[in-house]
């Protein structure tokens, strides 16, 4: 009992009142006295439990570290400097080509009349616009273009070919051919266009033009004579003094379920004979090379 009292007298404070007890721990619930005046965390945040921070976390990976980009910006510095200067370059290309379009296609204006040349040189012949087939009477016929030659014998005598289908040989070319090039396609009715818009129906020119066209129709035809080969496999160009274009017009059928009635027979126009000059038949040769070694 001695050590009892003893030990209650030492617990009793020096104001004489004995402080209270303290209740007893469990292990479940630690001792109020012994906790922080603020309360800490029960665990690690997110973050901390993660090795990162919970910022940086909820933010998507954008403070503190950087994660991997995607598009362009998962390339090295050197690739995206690449791939912006061809987008740069598309999109300049992309506007300057609307921008040629336009005026093509719009009415004469001053923009027109003072840069048609260069609008021109842009659009022909690749981009070139053509409205026929959206016209209210689009094309109903079929045009092909044949040539005739005068060619100089041995004997110092002349003789005349057959007339040469040269629309026929470009629809050959382009017969089971997945990308035909713009001039099997064109270049021969655009060059009977250019002719006809500068001349009368009885051939005279109408315009400061009409020489030019009348030069391209016998510098193309000289182009074909190169690459074509008479009956002594001699090609044609070479020999030929002077050459005569013609066009046959054959309407397109109607379809067997119509009862339009249309005319069958083939329509001809000849053009006058055209003395071949050694230029033509340098520029004959050098086209035709040229084209052969594509």
């Amino acid at each position: 009992m001695d050590a009892y009292v003893e030990k209650d007298a030492v617990e009793v404070s020096d104001d004489g009142r004995r402080p209270p007890e303290d209740p007893p721990v469990t292990p479940r619930e630690a001792p109020d006295h012994e906790a922080p005046d603020h309360e800490a965390p029960e665990g690690p945040a997110d973050g901390e439990a993660s090795g990162r921070p919970a910022d940086t976390e909820a933010s998507g990976g954008s403070a503190g570290t950087t994660g991997p980009g995607t598009g362009i910006m998962a390339l090295s510095m050197p690739y995206q400097v690449v791939v912006a200067v061809a987008l740069a370059v598309a999109g300049v290309f992309a506007c300057v080509h609307l921008a040629m379009v336009f005026l093509h296609v719009a009415p004469s204006n001053t923009l027109t009349k003072r840069h048609g040349e260069a609008v021109g040189d842009w659009i022909y012949p690749e981009f070139e616009q053509n409205w026929k087939l959206f016209a209210p009477n689009p094309l109903q016929m079929n045009i092909s273009l044949e040539v005739r030659a005068e060619l100089a014998t041995a004997d110092g005598g002349r003789r005349t070919t057959g007339w040469i289908d040269l629309t026929a040989q470009d629809i050959e070319a382009i017969r089971h051919n997945p990308m035909p090039s713009h001039a099997q396609q064109n270049q021969l009715r655009r060059a009977v266009d250019f002719y006809l818009n500068t001349h009368t129906d009885d051939g005279r020119p109408n315009g400061s033009r009409s020489t030019f066209s009348e030069q391209y129709m016998r510098r193309l035809a000289m182009q074909r004579l190169y690459a074509l080969e008479g009956s002594d496999g001699r090609a044609l160009g070479p020999d030929t003094r002077r050459i005569q274009i013609r066009t046959v017009t054959r309407p397109v059928p109607a379809a067997r379920w119509s009862d339009e009635k249309a005319r069958t027979n083939p329509g001809y126009r000849e053009f006058p004979w055209w003395t071949i000059t050694e230029t033509d038949r340098s520029v004959g040769d050098r086209a035709s090379r040229t084209e052969a070694g594509r």
